[in-house]
C-alpha cells in the first residue's frame, strides 16, 4: 500500500463507530414496536419507560442478526458475552443507564474490504456489540420547552467499531458505504440514514508522520455520506490550524452543522471509567451455542465480496464493474437476470452503470422498481449487438421503455424508424456519394490526418439520417480509401 497523502504535512487518522438499527419488529429487551414515524411515546412500554419492577428480556432476533454480521466480516462470535450498564444521566434515558456490552462483546474482530480509487483496501474491526438506543429530545414546536419522545428507547442497535485504519475522508466514506451495503445485504438493517437507522460517529485526529496518535475528537451522529466527508474535512483543517497556532487539542465530542459545514464542541469526551460500567444484574450472560452459529451460517446469502469475485472470474468483469454490480442485493439480482436473458456481461454492466443508474438516481427509484425489466434491457442490448439499432438509437428506445411509452423493444425500434441500414448496396451508394462530395477530407486522410476519417464517417451518418451502422460505414470507407 502506498503511503497516505499528507494534508499540510500532517497524517489524518480516522476510526468510525457505526450504529446500525437492527431490523427486528420489536425492541431489544421488550415487545414494543420499532416502526418509524409513530406519534411520540406511543411505542414505549413499561420496560422502555423503566417503571419499577420491570425486567428486560433478550430479543432472539437481535442476537441472530449480530451472529450474521460476525460471520460476514470473518469475526469471532463469542460463545458467551456480557451485557453491562453504561451509566449517564440525560433526559431521554429514563433508566439513568443504557444497556450495552463493554468488556465482552458478541462480535470480536473482523474486517471490511472495499475499493478506494480502484485499489483494494481493508479496514479492521475492533468489535460489534449489541445495545439499546436512547429516546429523543425534541426542541421544536414546544413554545420554548423541550419534549421527550421515548419511541426509540430500547430500539436494538449493533454498534460496529473500526480500528483507526483510515487516512482520509474519502476512505472513511468508502468504508461506510461498504459497511452500509453489507448490513442491508444481510437483511439485518434497512440502512435508512434519514430515519437514523444507520449513522456514524467519526473519531478524527492528526499527527506528524511517524509520531504517536494525536488527541481525537468524536463527531457524532452523521447520517449521510456527504456529511461524513464534510465533517471530517472541516475537523482535520480545524485541528491542524489549532496545532499550527501553538494550541492543544482537547478530547471532545462535537456536532456537525450541515448548514455551515462546521463542527462545534458539545461536551468534553468521556472515558470508559466515566460511565462506571458494570455487568447488568438483570440479564444473564448471552450464551451462543455452536449449533446456532452453524444454522445461521447455512442460511447466509452469498456475500457481496464473494459475488464480485465470481463476476470477475466467471463473467470477466473488471474489479470496479464487479463492485458496482454488487452495490446492493437487488442490483446484483438485476444484473444476473439480464445476463441470464442472453446479454453479454460487460455490456450489461455498462448499461447498468450508465443509463439505468442515471435514471434511478434522478428519480430516486429502487432498481427492483425500475420500469425497464431485465428481459427488456437484455433484448435492447442484443439489438445493439446484432446491429439492428445504434447506441444512440438504443438510448432513445430505452427512454420510451422507461417512460412506459413502449413495452416491446423491436416494436419501438420500428415505430421510431431507428432500425439501422444493413443493406450493403444502399450503404455503398451513400459512401460513394460522400467521398465524391468531400474531396478535401479524402485528401487530408490520405495525407495522414485521422480526424478527416471521422469527418467522413459523420457525413455518411448524416446522409443516411443516422440509420447507417457506424462500424459497417467505417469498414466500407477504409476499403474505398485503400
Amino acid at each position: 500500500m502506498s503511503a497516505p497523502a499528507l494534508i499540510r504535512g500532517y497524517e489524518v487518522v480516522i476510526g468510525l463507530e457505526t450504529h446500525a438499527q437492527l431490523s427486528t419488529a420489536s425492541k431489544i429487551f421488550s415487545g414494543a414496536a420499532t416502526a418509524f414515524g409513530a406519534a411520540p411515546n406511543t411505542q414505549a412500554c413499561a420496560v422502555d419507560l423503566a417503571l419499577p419492577g420491570t425486567l428486560p428480556v433478550m430479543n432472539r432476533g437481535a442476537v441472530e442478526r449480530a451472529i450474521r454480521f460476525g460471520l460476514a466480516v470473518g469475526a469471532t462470535v463469542a460463545p458467551v458475552s456480557i451485557f453491562a450498564r453504561k451509566n449517564y444521566f440525560y433526559p431521554d434515558l429514563p433508566k439513568g443507564y443504557q444497556i450495552s456490552q463493554y468488556e465482552v462483546p458478541v462480535v470480536q474482530g473482523g474486517r471490511i474490504n472495499f475499493l478506494l480509487g480502484g485499489q483494494p483496501r481493508e479496514v479492521r474491526l475492533t468489535r460489534a456489540h449489541l445495545e439499546e438506543d436512547a429516546g429523543k429530545s425534541l426542541h421544536e414546536d414546544y413554545h420554548g420547552h423541550s419534549g421527550i419522545d421515548l419511541n426509540r428507547a430500547g430500539t436494538p442497535l449493533l454498534e460496529i467499531v473500526s480500528e483507526p485504519d483510515m487516512r482520509s475522508s474519502a476512505e472513511a466514506v468508502e468504508y461506510a458505504k461498504a459497511l452500509h451495503t453489507l448490513v442491508v445485504w444481510l437483511g439485518i438493517c434497512d440502512g435508512n440514514m434519514q430515519e437514523g437507522s444507520f449513522r456514524c460517529d467519526a473519531n478524527v485526529s492528526v499527527r506528524r508522520p511517524g509520531m504517536p496518535f494525536g488527541t481525537r475528537r468524536e463527531v457524532k451522529n452523521l447520517n449521510s455520506f456527504r456529511f461524513l466527508q464534510q465533517a471530517i474535512d472541516f475537523e482535520v483543517q480545524w485541528q491542524i490550524d489549532r496545532i499550527e497556532d501553538g494550541l492543544s487539542i482537547e478530547q471532545a465530542t462535537v456536532l456537525f452543522n450541515p448548514d455551515t459545514g462546521e463542527t462545534r464542541a458539545m461536551r468534553s469526551k468521556e472515558d470508559a471509567h466515566d460511565y462506571r460500567y458494570f455487568p447488568d444484574p438483570d440479564l444473564p450472560p448471552l450464551a451462543i451455542a455452536p449449533e446456532w452459529v452453524e444454522r445461521v451460517k447455512a442460511e447466509m446469502p452469498e456475500l457481496p465480496g464473494s459475488m464480485a469475485g465470481r463476476f470477475q472470474r466467471d463473467d470477466g468483469l473488471p474489479a470496479y464493474d464487479a463492485a458496482m454490480m454488487t452495490q446492493s442485493l437487488a442490483f446484483a439480482g438485476f444484473y444476473e437476470a439480464t445476463r441470464n436473458a442472453g446479454a453479454p456481461a460487460k455490456l450489461v454492466a455498462n448499461w447498468l452503470m450508465s443509463e439505468v443508474s442515471k435514471r434511478l438516481n434522478a428519480e430516486a427509484v429502487a432498481i427492483d422498481a425500475a420500469p425497464v425489466t431485465p428481459a427488456l434491457l437484455a433484448r435492447l442490448i442484443q439489438r445493439v449487438q446484432d446491429g439492428t439499432v445504434s447506441n444512440s438509437g438504443a438510448r432513445q428506445v430505452f427512454d420510451l421503455l422507461w417512460q412506459r411509452e413502449a413495452d416491446d423493444v423491436d416494436a419501438a425500434i420500428e415505430a421510431k424508424g431507428l432500425k439501422q441500414m444493413n443493406d450493403s448496396g444502399a450503404l455503398e451508394a451513400i459512401v460513394d456519394e460522400v467521398l465524391a462530395a468531400n474531396a478535401k477530407s479524402v485528401e487530408e486522410f490520405r495525407a495522414g490526418k485521422d480526424k478527416a476519417f471521422n469527418a467522413l464517417v459523420g457525413q455518411v451518418m448524416k446522409a443516411s439520417k443516422g440509420k447507417a451502422n457506424p462500424a459497417q460505414a467505417g469498414e466500407l470507407l477504409k476499403r474505398k480509401l485503400g
